[in-house]
């Protein structure tokens, strides 16, 4: 028999752009439970079409805690806005305080608790970056306990578009181990702006690979964003010898 998925009301606390079509949702569980999740896991949203028929859509969190915090019940996801689509009309129109029905957390894109490596390769594009965010306390457990070596690289058209790239900034001036790279494709930072850096690179995330080079007895590489370059970015990976099992990939596309 299936199993039955437990669900909860999230109220909506807070809302935000981080980028001109993209906003940055706060919820908290409204009955009073936390929600013990895993960084790199999602959530559901239930509602229905204008039709009364049933949909839902997933998304990634995108809060991250100390692993080992006790759950609570903040709940933040990265939405992005699609002209004419039904989830967009939702969260467009929802109101500070109001609720919608969610269940989870779902999900294995998340870092293994027996990982041997060196150095994780974190790629993402799109609300694709958005598990990373989730799992920087959890990496920067990981780089004291055992000195792993992170590098996120993000992909993104403008810098506009690079969702929460300050805090992935700050977060790698913090911390020696953790190298943050900007790939972007239409439109490099001015040379005065606070997104100008060193690591900005222009191009696709697939085409900075190489500079990398990465290592198949050491690397760990996470794949998340659109499906042509996750697709794109795990063959180049396995060409140059990572193991299958060492490429972890969740493919995300435009929830309507």
């Amino acid at each position: 028999m299936p199993v039955a998925i437990s669900h909860f009301p999230l109220k909506l606390v807070a809302r935000r752009m981080i980028a001109p079509t993209v906003a940055h949702l706060s919820f908290e569980r409204d009955d009073g439970q936390p929600l013990a999740c895993i960084p790199g896991q999602f959530i559901q949203i239930h509602f229905h079409y204008a039709d009364g028929s049933p949909a839902r859509r997933s998304y990634s969190i995108a809060v991250g805690r100390a692993p080992d915090a006790a759950p609570d019940a903040r709940v933040e996801i990265a939405v992005s806005y699609v002209p004419g689509g039904a989830a967009t009309a939702l969260f467009e129109g929802m109101a500070i305080g109001t609720t919608v029905d969610a269940s989870g957390p779902f999900g294995r894109f998340c870092l293994y608790p027996n990982d041997a490596n060196r150095r994780y390769l974190l790629i993402g594009t799109g609300t694709g970056i958005t598990p990373y965010r989730a799992m920087l306390p959890q990496l920067e457990r990981l780089m004291d306990e055992r000195g792993v070596e992170v590098v996120l690289l993000q992909g993104a058209r403008t810098p506009a578009e690079l969702l929460y790239g300050d805090e992935f900034r700050a977060f790698a001036n913090a911390h020696p181990r953790f190298r943050y790279l900007p790939c972007l494709s239409r439109e490099l930072p001015a040379a005065d702006s606070p997104l100008a850096h060193p690591d900005v690179r222009h191009g696709y995330v697939q085409n900075v690979l190489p500079e990398l080079a990465p290592d198949p007895a050491g690397d760990i590489a996470y794949l998340c964003g659109n499906p042509d370059m996750v697709d794109a970015t795990f063959e180049a990976l396995k060409a140059v010898g990572l193991p299958v099992p060492m490429i972890r990939r969740e493919k995300y596309v435009s929830n309507k």
